[in-house]
């Protein structure tokens, strides 16, 4: 199993099988909310998330990751923001370098979000999950009329998107990256996650450290190795840091629900942006 998030306060888990009402309740609690925070008013289409993973089970959809926003008001921690991932369970990777495509639900029960979904892939080699770019346009349902039906609708149309987004995958396995070209993508990637200091123009890490692989497999020079080994250090930290002051430590892994979904598509994004300036293809 896979585990997101600190030993006491953990915000995020994924296991390698579906998960269970209990486990998400553990860690995830929103998800099971049973009605609206009290801010909510009398307009508002209150339908628990947990009863749409239920309509998505039925389709033979099963959760494998779940995840919250952490709040400083706790009165809200069980109507935050939530995400969850989804699959068939018989959506089984080829090798372990391969991936598997899975629907991301966003949602929420203090008006924070629409049901949200999006298409995404789940890189079995390094635990990874990832979520496309504007290569797929996100399907939002507001809180209104036959929620269910509108949201198992929508994740048909996911999985229809994921067709796109697995043409554009072999794509970029297609398209080999120089050094320089990987160096490039990952100082655009900085931008993404931190502001320089504008006086130096420095970031609290270097290019270089994005582009360091974890793993043999990785040091593959193709447009899609290169975006999972930017992505994952972006994502799960742990790199060697230096801030301003000349502090030295590590980065922070990106936990949270709206961090993780804009940067997890921003860094797609720009490895699209990358190879269609490359190729002159999509």
């Amino acid at each position: 199993m896979y585990r997101y998030g600190s030993s006491t306060k953990q915000n995020g888990f994924r296991s390698n099988k579906p998960l269970t009402n209990e486990e998400i309740a553990h860690y995830a609690p929103s998800v099971l909310a049973t009605e609206p925070h009290d801010s909510r008013g009398e307009r508002y289409g209150f339908i628990p998330t947990i009863n749409v993973l239920d309509g998505l089970r039925k389709e033979g959809f099963e959760p494998f990751e779940v995840r919250q926003t952490k709040v400083k008001d706790q009165s809200k921690r069980e109507h935050t923001k939530h995400l969850v991932r989804m699959r068939h369970p018989n959506a089984l990777a080829l090798d372990a370098s391969a991936e598997v495509p899975e629907i991301i639900l966003v949602n929420s029960h203090d008006g924070s979000s629409s049901y949200q979904l999006l298409s995404g892939f789940f890189r079995f080699v390094c635990s990874n999950g990832l979520i496309a770019g504007d290569v797929c346009d996100d399907i939002r349902i507001r809180h209104q009329g036959n929620i269910i039906d509108n949201v198992i609708e929508g994740s048909y149309r996911v999985l229809d998107n994921i067709e796109l987004a697995n043409n554009r995958i072999g794509l970029y396995k297609d398209v080999k990256l120089d050094r320089e070209e990987q160096l490039a993508f990952a100082d655009a990637a900085i931008d993404l996650r931190w502001d320089r200091n504008e006086e130096t123009l420095k970031a609290p890490v270097q290019a270089s450290s994005l582009i360091s692989v974890r793993r043999t497999s990785d040091y593959a020079a193709d447009a899609w190795t290169t975006l999972n080994v930017v992505q994952e250090n972006l994502i799960k930290g742990g790199l060697r840091s230096v801030s301003d002051k000349g502090r030295r430590g590590r980065t922070r892994e990106v936990g949270g629900v709206n961090e993780n979904v804009k940067l997890n598509r921003a860094v797609w994004t720009l490895m699209d942006h990358l190879v269609k300036h490359k190729t002159g293809a999509m």
